[in-house]
C-alpha cells in the first residue's frame, strides 16, 4: 500500500506514478492527519510512504502519523521523499523510527521535484517544472522496480553537512520559521474557502469571507499555491512569485 502526503502535489505525483507501476492501493494521508484519525491499517503489500521533505526530514505531522498509527500485515516500508534539493540524513531519523515499531526499514529515495516552498525560495514556471518532473520520473520508477523485486533502496553516502541539517537545523527551523504570522489575504480574494478546504491542520476560517490563519501550521504551502485567485501572500517575499501546483496531477480540494 502506498500512503502519501501532499500540499501542492509532487508526492502525490510520485506515489500514484509508483502505485502504476507496483498495480497496489494508493492512499491519502490528507483527511487521516486533518481528522485526527489513528485508526489501525493492513496491507499484504510493502509500505510505501511518499511525503515532501521539511528542512530535510519528514514532516512532523507525518512522522507523529505514522508513530501513533498501527500499520499491520506486511512488515517491509519504503520512503519516498520529494525535495527541491536534497533529503540530507533523514534515512537515520526514519530508520529509528521504524525501529520503533517493529517495520523493515527499506530505505528512502531521494526524489529532486519543482521546488514549492515560496515562503523561502522560487518555484519554477510550468515549462521548467515540466522538464524538471521528466527528470524525476526515472528515479520514480527505478524506485518502484526496486519495490516490486523486494529490494532496498541503495543508501548514498551522508556528509556532516546532511547530518547537520537534518539535525541541528531542522531543530531550529520549526519554532523559527514554521508558523503562519506571514500568511494574509489581499483584495483579491473571491471568499471561495478553498484555503481552509485544502489545510491538512484546519487553521485557516474565514472571517467575514477572509482567511485567518491560526498557530497550528505546517508550512505544507496549499493554501498559497492552490488559491485559485493568487491571493494569498507570505509576507514580502511571495509577492510576485509563481504559485506551484504539480502539473502532472489533479490536487482535489
Amino acid at each position: 500500500m502506498i500512503l502519501y502526503f501532499s500540499g501542492t502535489g509532487n508526492s502525490e505525483y510520485a506515489a500514484k506514478r509508483i502505485g502504476e507501476a507496483c498495480r497496489d492501493e494508493t492512499v491519502s494521508l490528507f483527511e487521516k492527519i486533518r481528522s485526527r484519525d489513528f485508526s489501525p491499517m493492513h496491507s499484504d503489500s510493502p509500505w510505501v510512504v511518499a511525503i515532501p521533505t521539511y528542512a530535510w526530514r519528514i514532516p512532523r505531522i507525518v512522522q507523529e502519523w505514522l508513530h501513533r498509527t498501527s500499520l499491520s500485515g506486511n512488515r517491509n516500508i519504503y520512503f519516498v521523499m520529494t525535495c527541491g534539493g536534497n533529503i540530507g540524513n533523514a534515512g537515520n531519523y526514519l530508520k529509528k523510527l521504524c525501529a520503533a515499531k517493529g517495520l523493515n526499514y527499506m530505505g528512502c529515495a531521494e526524489i529532486v521535484m519543482p521546488e514549492n516552498y515560496i515562503a523561502m525560495f522560487t518555484a519554477p514556471a510550468k515549462e521548467e517544472a515540466l522538464a524538471i518532473i521528466g527528470q524525476a520520473e526515472q528515479v520514480i520508477d527505478n524506485a518502484a522496480l526496486l519495490i516490486k523485486k523486494g529490494e532496498p533502496f541503495i543508501q548514498p553516502a551522508v556528509t556532516v553537512k546532511d547530518k547537520l541539517n537534518s539535525g541541528f537545523v531542522n531543530n531550529i527551523f520549526y519554532p523559527a520559521f514554521v508558523h503562519a504570522k506571514k500568511f494574509y489575504a489581499t483584495d483579491a480574494c473571491i471568499s471561495c474557502g478553498k484555503c481552509a478546504k485544502v489545510c491538512p491542520l484546519s487553521n485557516i476560517h474565514l472571517d467575514r469571507g477572509k482567511p485567518v490563519w491560526g498557530k497550528n501550521c505546517t508550512h505544507c504551502m496549499a493554501c498559497i499555491c492552490r488559491c485559485p485567485a493568487e491571493a494569498i501572500e507570505y509576507g514580502r517575499h511571495s509577492r510576485g512569485l509563481v504559485r506551484y501546483v504539480c502539473p502532472k496531477v489533479t490536487v482535489q480540494g
